[in-house]
């Protein structure tokens, strides 16, 4: 794979002006990673809403419940602005997304929350693994795609409704503590590996890392460099949960 020579979070050197699709969106097989990883994001978002309402089901409170609620309704905000950007680009949202639901079910199905507390661990650590991926691959594209990504996976609210809950509940019963860092080490092994079948399973993204002529990519080192990123991420919302990593 080509030397990547752009940082993660930086713009992509000669990539498209913001007018229109841009000059970049000329190559084609760009054009299909893209529409790709935009397929990918959007169903993991999709994924998210689902979660977030059966979770709201679960919660102690009134106040729980409403406060999720707002958060999912955010989160099918995204898919929309998603579709509109892969309709833009020529493709169906819902074919774009389809390579992707047997993988991400699947993850879903593996890591499924044994209660409400392991669901919303799942929804901090995990869907933050996603993101941070996501935001990764995101640092090698065009400004507006990179900028979409990235307000896609803003988060809804759920990082503090995540961590004020779960260090009550902690201080409330200390042996909780135990079984939710156990379960967030899980939900990393479980996402690193999705994560990476996802890349290696789809020509189209693995070309994007790849990086091309006129586009940096990212090499074998750059790779292992990425993934130690996330870890630390991962390590760092285990800390703010109170739960070791």
């Amino acid at each position: 794979m080509a030397e990547s020579q752009t940082d993660p979070g930086e713009p992509v050197a000669g990539a498209a002006a913001s007018t229109g699709l841009g000059l970049v969106f000329e190559d084609a097989d760009y054009r299909l990673a893209v529409v790709d990883l935009l397929g990918a994001i959007a169903y993991g978002e999709l994924s998210a809403f689902e979660r977030l309402v059966d979770d709201a089901k679960l919660a102690p409170s009134v106040r729980d419940k409403v406060e999720m609620g707002a958060m999912a309704t955010l989160e099918f905000g995204h898919v929309a602005r998603l579709h509109e950007r892969i309709r833009e680009l020529g493709a169906d949202p819902f074919e774009a997304m389809a390579p992707f639901e047997a993988a991400l079910d699947l993850f879903h199905t593996h890591t499924a929350p044994a209660d409400w507390y392991e669901g919303l661990v799942k929804a901090y650590v995990g869907d933050g693994l996603a993101a941070d991926f996501y935001r990764e691959v995101a640092a090698y594209l065009d400004a507006d795609t990179r900028d979409l990504i990235i307000a896609s996976l803003d988060d809804a609210g759920q990082a503090d409704f995540a961590v004020r809950h779960i260090r009550q509940a902690i201080d409330d019963d200390p042996k909780l503590g135990g079984r939710l860092a156990l379960w967030g080490r899980r939900l990393m092994g479980e996402a690193l590996t999705q994560a990476q079948r996802v890349a290696a399973e789809r020509d189209a993204l693995s070309a994007l890392l790849a990086g091309g002529i006129d586009r940096p990519g990212l090499d074998l080192a750059a790779i292992g460099r990425m993934f130690t990123r996330i870890t630390e991420r991962h390590n760092e919302r285990m800390a703010e949960l109170g739960l070791s990593a």
